[in-house]
């Protein structure tokens, strides 16, 4: 069985270069649409999340090129492709592809280690396959031992303990440069997954007033009930910002939706008070350009490296575990090949003894 892995990742990759390869639901539509039609790929999958974009294909030819999965989500998000963007993705082939799949789901790739939402983002990633018939027997058997990789390790080891999640990382990191929330006031941007966590994260920590803004209100109205927020609209972001003391901004939007000139204003009706941004989106969402302006601090995704090192130098005992448990599993998923093609051998014989 021929897997190859191509993916590009926080470590490969700064969020200035993994956001424009970053696959929408539709974009990752289209991308199994363009393998499929490829009769030297029998199967593949596809995620793409704030911190990764990976492809994984079984094909029948050997020398079947990783470059041109490359070339295609190039040509998906109509990006100009040269030879230069493959340093910064990388190419895993057979054994290492299913071990890298494994530390993915396991949480051991991930920008916070341990990092749970990963394996729902991969189920989700397997089941948009399957329900498009890109799963045939190989990749069936590969998805159902890598998700019991992905539990097993949440469950039997403390790989997850604490802190094990982006929006954890983004207000531990607010929280290093305000201090204590409790006499802050917080405008979450966003009402998804990521969104729910970093409110959650708010809730418990504690928080003067918190707004919850989304461009489909019903949503943010879902959330703040969750966590007595107050629902604001996007046309009232001027003054919302002109008060608060810390904006979150988690949204699906393929754009910015802060820019220079917005915030700039803002700013003017703040008369010298420090507002703090933290962009976890992807792509962005807020402008960079805005961290030029007086009196603003903003964080990216990639502005978490020293809360996620501290986070993982407590859980390095885990590793250790995991690793075990990702050994264990392979030798398993390469077992239940080998008995997949003796069968297939042997239903191959017994059909031509009968002719």
């Amino acid at each position: 069985m021929q897997i190859i892995n191509v993916g590009i990742n926080h470590k490969t990759a700064p969020i200035s270069i993994r956001e424009k390869f970053y696959l929408n639901s539709t974009q990752q539509d289209l991308l199994l649409s363009e393998l499929k039609s490829d009769p030297a790929v029998v199967e593949a999958f596809v995620i793409s999340t704030c911190n990764r974009t990976e492809v994984y294909v079984h094909v029948i030819n050997t020398a079947y090129e990783p470059e041109s999965l490359v070339q295609l989500i190039c040509q998906i998000r109509d990006i100009a492709y040269n030879s230069g963007l493959m340093g910064y993705f990388y190419t895993h082939t057979n054994q290492d592809a299913v071990q890298h799949l494994f530390r993915v789901i396991a949480g051991l790739d991930s920008l916070v280690l341990g990092e749970r939402q990963i394996l729902g983002q991969l189920k989700s990633a397997f089941e948009k396959a399957q329900t498009r018939g890109f799963f045939v027997q190989g990749f069936n058997i590969l998805s159902n031992v890598a998700i019991r990789v992905g539990k097993k390790a949440q469950n039997e080891t403390q790989i997850g303990a604490g802190g094990s999640s982006v929006s954890w990382a983004a207000i531990t990191k607010a929280e290093q440069y305000l201090g204590s929330l409790g006499d802050k006031k917080v405008l979450m941007i966003g009402a998804g997954k990521m969104s729910k966590l970093a409110v959650g994260q708010i809730s418990n920590r504690g928080f003067e007033k918190l707004y919850v803004m989304n461009r489909t209100i019903a949503h943010a109205e879902a959330l703040a009930e969750l966590f007595e927020a107050e629902v604001v609209s996007f046309c009232d972001i001027k003054e919302t910002l002109g008060e608060v003391d810390l904006c979150i901004c988690s949204s699906s939007a393929p754009h910015y939706i802060l820019d220079p000139d917005t915030v700039k204003r803002v700013m003017e009706l703040r008369q010298g008070r420090q507002l703090i941004f933290m962009d976890i989106s992807m792509p962005r969402n807020i402008d960079p350009k805005i961290a030029q302006l007086e009196n603003v601090v903003l964080y990216h995704i990639d502005d978490l490296e020293t809360v996620v090192e501290a986070n993982r130098l407590k859980r390095q005992a885990a590793v250790q575990a995991v690793e075990g448990i990702i050994a264990d599993k392979m030798n398993g998923f390469y077992a239940k090949l080998e008995k997949l093609d003796q069968r297939e051998t042997d239903d191959l014989s017994s059909s031509v003894e009968t002719i």
